[in-house]
């Protein structure tokens, strides 16, 4: 197993991929700030480019499951706000791989997240290795 795949500190993370996201009325509070619920939202957006960028596949394509979701709040992103969402893979397992977030408001922090996904068998559920092919698409994704 590469070094680099070793749980990583935030800092240390290298965000492979990174996306713009369109603010929506929709995704805002009676504060007018974007929900924080929508914060789930952006990061699956991230994950679905991450995954046809980097990997290759589309999320549609193959079988995976949410096991954890973590976000940590640091600031509100207001309605008008440039959002930006970076990812990266910070550990990958033999079937599960965490991605590391950070959800940007105007350049700026605005939360920071780790998921973590299981590939899994579509037909039976349960888990399978993650493929050869993918392994070295993550690992050379920071080059």
């Amino acid at each position: 197993m590469n070094e680099a795949f070793d749980e990583k500190d935030d800092q240390d993370i290298g965000y492979e991929c990174e996306i713009g996201i369109d603010v929506r009325l929709r995704d805002l509070d009676f504060m007018g700030h974007v929900n924080n619920a929508i914060y789930a939202t952006f990061l699956e957006e991230a994950r679905e480019a991450y995954f046809e960028e980097i990997i290759g596949v589309s999320l549609t394509d193959i079988g995976t499951v949410i096991a954890s979701l973590t976000i940590d709040y640091v600031r509100p992103i207001e309605s008008d706000a440039e959002v930006t969402v970076a990812v990266g893979v910070s550990k990958l397992g033999t079937s599960s791989l965490t991605m590391a977030y950070e959800i940007r408001a105007d350049g700026e922090p605005a939360a920071t997240a780790r998921t973590v996904q299981v590939l899994v068998d579509r037909e039976t559920g349960q888990s399978e290795p993650i493929p050869s092919e993918w392994r070295t698409r993550i690992d050379g994704a920071g080059d």
